[in-house]
């Protein structure tokens, strides 16, 4: 039990946990903790989920505590604020990194109450039924899947799936692992309270998750922050809290869903059904939508092929203007042309010259050799002494240039006829998230464009009536940015994304009356990504951070 003289001092506590959390944060680098997943909770959020878990379990005595993944102890000192003290029975807290657990175990060690154990709480073992706890709060590592080694990517696989049932996949970032290695712990009926990132209500990799919500536990209440709105300063992601209790979901099961505001005070709010949650592939619809019914007709996957656009390896390493070209006396024959980067593209249409190269200010062509280094080195001296400036510079230790053979050498991806951007914000000047783009020229295309390539049907009209292209151009252009928007994925600050597949699944059924003889498959696409087998991963993902050409 906690004294009355911790109670008293509880302001005091969190000050000086605020102090240390400042302190600690500025001793590592932006980009170690990036790695690490390590995003402190906001103070004012963290009494905001105490406060709520407090309500829910209003009259409940003896309550038993875990966060296991503690850091500084910010749920802690919540947990101090809303509870009463004699509510409190245990209170267990898990760190693997000392830099911050063992400076929070100093600050709580007069606390009388917290139990911290310097450990990664992906090895521990679930305690005896008699000791599993009560009430879970946690805002788990936000590490993404190319961080974790697959060895260790493996091992997280198996316990996950010996824990909870799912079977998760590669893509999952280590916060799915840590919700389903979490459920052993938690006693019949216990509340759980996590903050994790949104992004899992509309990936391929969260359908694991969803199953487990839904199947395994009773999801109460999921609460969206408004992406506007970044709940982390320094991470850029669109953050949620996801409220469930161990126990069977009863018959005709409905969620709460909210968005905006507070968690305590929400803008708008909705319950919708679990069958219709178990029916849809994006649960960021909710509560803004009514119960979403997917596409039936002619969707843009019945027209085009579409694929990511190249992923360089290093964009400022292999993308030269043609001036820099000429003046580092580079071959241009070992260059290709390719689109700059959407905010250098004032128009949506790009022209071509006689040789097919764009017709733009900003002319840029990307490195594309395949020679041996034998050769480059005895026939282009001058290329040679320009990779091994890069390779002293590490580009070859990139994630994409290790995988690749030799390292300097380029995806093949043919120029596309269209491409569509593929990040945008809400609001702009242009009025659009997303433009598609007609490009005349040869240039192909960076990952930060989608490359639509039109399938055989739709191709044989084009090229019997090029005029047609024009029209196809501007029905894509027509397309609602609220039905680009329903398809695609939204991140902290506003910032929303469509990766090939939630592009395919935007309805056009326009296309469809203007060119009938492209037909449509003889069977229906399936457009559910809910249970769908994931695409393999895209060497050298890019965050939505990363600098364009």
């Amino acid at each position: 039990m906690l004294g009355d003289e911790v109670v008293d001092s509880l302001p005091a506590w969190e000050a000086r946990r605020a102090a240390l959390q400042e302190e600690l944060d500025a001793c590592k680098g932006q980009a170690e903790r990036n790695r690490m997943g390590q995003f402190a909770t906001p103070p004012g959020l963290a009494v905001d989920i105490l406060r709520y878990a407090r309500d829910r379990l209003r009259g409940a005595e003896g309550v038993r505590f875990i966060d296991p993944a503690i850091g500084t102890g910010a749920f802690y000192s919540a947990l101090l604020a809303a509870f009463p003290r004699d509510a409190i029975a245990a209170a267990v807290g898990y760190e693997i990194d000392r830099h911050y657990g063992a400076p929070a175990a100093e600050l709580w060690n007069g606390s009388g109450g917290l139990d911290l154990r310097l450990e990664d709480f992906t090895r521990a073992e679930p305690p005896a039924a008699a000791d599993k706890l009560d009430l879970l709060i946690c805002n788990p590592p936000y590490v993404r899947h190319h961080h974790i080694p697959n060895p260790e990517k493996q091992r997280l696989k198996a316990r996950a799936r010996q824990a909870a049932g799912p079977e998760l996949n590669g893509l999952a970032g280590l916060y799915c692992y840590f919700l389903l290695l979490c459920h052993p712990w938690m006693a019949e009926g216990a509340l759980a309270g996590w903050l994790i990132p949104s992004e899992f209500m509309d990936v391929n990799y969260g359908a694991a998750v969803k199953r487990y919500l839904l199947d395994k536990v009773t999801l109460h209440h999921v609460h969206r922050f408004d992406p506007n709105e970044v709940q982390f300063g320094d991470a850029l992601v669109s953050s949620a809290v996801v409220w469930l209790s161990n126990r069977k979901p009863p018959a005709d099961h409905a969620v709460r869903f909210s968005y905006g505001g507070s968690l305590l005070r929400p803008r708008v709010e909705r319950h919708v059904p679990a069958a219709v949650l178990r029916r849809s592939a994006k649960w960021t619809r909710y509560p803004v939508e009514e119960n979403h019914v997917a596409a039936t007709g002619p969707v843009l996957g019945d027209f085009f092929k579409i694929r990511r656009g190249i992923a360089t390896g290093g964009n400022r390493f292999f993308i030269l203007s043609a001036e820099e070209i000429e003046r580092r006396g580079l071959p241009p024959e070992l260059f290709r042309p390719i689109l700059p980067s959407p905010r250098y593209l004032a128009a949506d249409e790009v022209a071509a010259d006689a040789h097919g190269n764009p017709l733009l200010e900003r002319r840029l062509f990307l490195l594309d050799c395949r020679w041996r280094a034998d050769r480059i080195k005895e026939r282009q001296p001058r290329l040679w002494s320009y990779l091994e400036a890069g390779r002293a510079q590490g580009i070859t230790e990139g994630h994409v240039c290790r995988h690749r053979t030799p390292w300097y050498a380029q995806e093949r991806r043919a120029p596309a006829p269209f491409v569509c951007t593929y990040l945008g914000r809400n609001g702009t000047k242009r009025g659009r998230p997303f433009r598609f783009i007609l490009n005349h020229s040869r240039a192909t295309a960076a990952n930060v464009y989608l490359m639509l390539y039109p399938t055989p049907p739709l191709a044989a009209i084009l090229e019997r009536d090029p005029v047609q292209a024009r029209q196809v151009w501007k029905l894509l252009k027509g397309i609602s940015p609220q039905a680009l928007l329903g398809e695609g994925r939204v991140y902290g600050g506003g910032l929303h994304k469509l990766e090939p597949r939630e592009l395919a699944n935007v309805p056009v059924p326009a296309i469809a009356e203007l060119l009938p003889g492209a037909a449509l498959p003889p069977e229906p696409q399936q457009r559910e990504l809910f249970a769908a087998t994931p695409p393999p991963p895209t060497p050298g993902e890019r965050s939505p951070t990363e600098r364009d050409p």
